[in-house]
């Protein structure tokens, strides 16, 4: 693994809150592993934690919604990052609102979107969930640095981390 971290070393990728709604429950978490995978249909995948709560109620949910947050949003990505959802309500710490298919849509996103869940990939440790947008929104595209990998190494994992 070491050698791999000559590559993956070098990676700053756009950090994104997926939230997840199923069965009453409500879920999210700060994921780092997410892109579009597909152009014709768009297709977006994101990546969750097997141990993640999130991951737990996403299995069951129709519909995950995705959100990339600016830089000076780190408050947000420590609730979502730093906590764990079964200890605490995320939810009652951020402004939130129920989108499409029930989804929990962010309301302090600078871009987010609503996907269907048209399949899952196993990749090792985590589970890929490719989603088909059907709803979308954020505000103006020139608006401030999005949160990067870097802006969030020192959040500590709200979950256990193998």
């Amino acid at each position: 693994m070491a050698a791999m971290d000559v590559f993956v070393g070098r990676l700053d990728p756009e950090m994104c809150v997926v939230t997840a709604a199923a069965d009453g429950e409500r879920a999210g978490c700060l994921v780092g592993f997410s892109s579009q995978c597909s152009l014709e249909p768009v297709r977006f995948v994101v990546w969750l934690s097997e141990v993640n709560r999130t991951y737990r109620v996403a299995r069951s949910a129709e519909f995950l919604a995705v959100h990339l947050l600016a830089r000076d949003r780190r408050e947000t990505a420590e609730v979502f990052g730093g906590q764990t959802g079964d200890r605490v309500d995320k939810f009652r710490q951020v402004r939130w609102r129920e989108g499409y298919g029930g989804a929990a849509v962010l309301e302090d996103a600078e871009a987010w979107f609503v996907g269907r869940v048209v399949s899952r990939a196993d990749g090792g440790d985590h589970v890929g969930f490719v989603l088909d947008p059907v709803e979308w929104g954020g505000r103006d595209p020139s608006g401030g640095p999005l949160l990067r990998l870097a802006d969030a190494r020192a959040i500590e994992p709200g979950h256990p981390v193998d």
